[in-house]
């Protein structure tokens, strides 16, 4: 019987400490052993968002705590793991430094192969621990950092079929939180707040979207947010621009995954039975998720999401991206250095600037 491989995660490429141990099963899926996650909210807090050097500092306070919690939930003895997997981008490179050099000095110790991680891939490959996915199959990734549509052609192999060329999703709605007097991390909040305010109140702009494919833009709807704002003060009318903005992105996101899915279907004309994956922080957002959900049922597609535990930063889904390519043979030297930007699609166009047009 082949022997079902066991891998240490560690991811430290933002603000969350975060070590896993997951284990292959018989199935050919993962059992995750731990999956240790320490939040740096109440660091950056005053701030009103991430300093880099704050985060840097304390993920090397918290990693050796955070990595022999997960070891010990696991119960697993580090000698009989199959190897190290850590994010090595992208990310902010003086936190990334950190996780990384911790997994290089690891895999030193104890004799184990290092697996460099590319945290987008982690969470591409995330759904994978608990569903049978075949590849290739579409991929929506929005996060605080990213938003991209993606064709998943296999392990470190992908196509970028549209991207935003400004702002990220995850960062609208921290933007938003923060204009509307939520404190941070705001983001996660808009969804309650939008709950008790009319989403019809305010019309708001949607960048780019009947041009550009599904390319994406958000900095024009976060102008206008930030206009709106400033003309504000009762606690309804703070709903009532939740509630618009929560329902706009949804709008969005749904035309442009209807684009999306043509192109992936124009791409893979033999492809029966598609599948469409949404990852990332913000796929968390409940009505995102159902938004989503109809309309992968409506083109034919199986909509496919992490548990909410697993959209944000974590390790175990860097520990399954390692046992994933570990069994290619795609292992790392020790001196693969952190990157700061490391795209899924390194033959994709820079898209980002004002220059670009459609």
């Amino acid at each position: 019987m082949k022997k079902k491989l066991t891998f240490l995660g560690i991811e430290t490429s933002c603000d969350e400490t975060a070590a896993s141990i997951v284990r292959e099963t018989e199935d050919g899926l993962g059992a995750i052993l731990s999956n240790i996650v320490s939040s740096q909210v109440e660091e950056h807090k005053k701030f009103g968002g991430i300093v880099p050097e704050l985060a840097a500092r304390a993920h090397a306070e918290k990693i050796d705590l955070i990595i022999n919690e997960a070891v010990k939930k696991s119960k697993c003895n580090l000698k009989n793991i199959d190897g190290i997997a850590a994010t090595a981008g992208p990310g902010l490179i003086v936190c990334l430094t950190v996780g990384l050099s911790i997994a290089k000095a690891m895999a030193i110790s104890l004799n184990k192969p290092l697996v460099a991680v590319n945290h987008l891939e982690g969470h591409a490959l995330s759904p994978k621990i608990i569903h049978k996915i075949s590849f290739p199959y579409l991929l929506l990734l929005i996060s605080g950092g990213h938003t991209q549509f993606l064709e998943v052609c296999g392990i470190g192999k992908y196509k970028r079929l549209g991207t935003t060329i400004d702002d990220a999703v995850g960062e609208a709605f921290d933007k938003t939180a923060k204009l509307i007097g939520i404190k941070f991390p705001g983001g996660p909040q808009i969804e309650s707040f939008a709950e008790k305010g009319d989403k019809n109140y305010f019309k708001l702009p949607k960048p780019i979207l009947n041009k550009g494919g599904c390319n994406l833009s958000f900095a024009g709807l976060k102008t206008a947010v930030l206009k709106i704002s400033k003309n504000i003060n009762s606690k309804k009318d703070k709903y009532n621009l939740a509630a618009s903005f929560q329902n706009t992105i949804e709008n969005i996101l749904y035309e442009k995954s209807k684009i999306a899915m043509l192109m992936f279907k124009e791409n893979n004309i033999k492809e029966i039975n598609s599948t469409f994956v949404i990852a990332g922080g913000v796929a968390s957002n409940k009505k995102i998720r159902n938004k989503l959900e109809n309309l992968s049922i409506e083109k034919g597609f199986k909509p496919i999401f992490p548990p909410i535990n697993l959209c944000s930063d974590n390790a175990a889904m860097i520990a399954w991206a390692g046992i994933e390519k570990f069994k290619l043979n795609l292992t790392d030297k020790l001196n693969f250095p952190a990157r700061a930007r490391w795209p899924l699609d390194e033959n994709a166009p820079f898209m980002k600037g004002a220059g670009v047009k459609f």
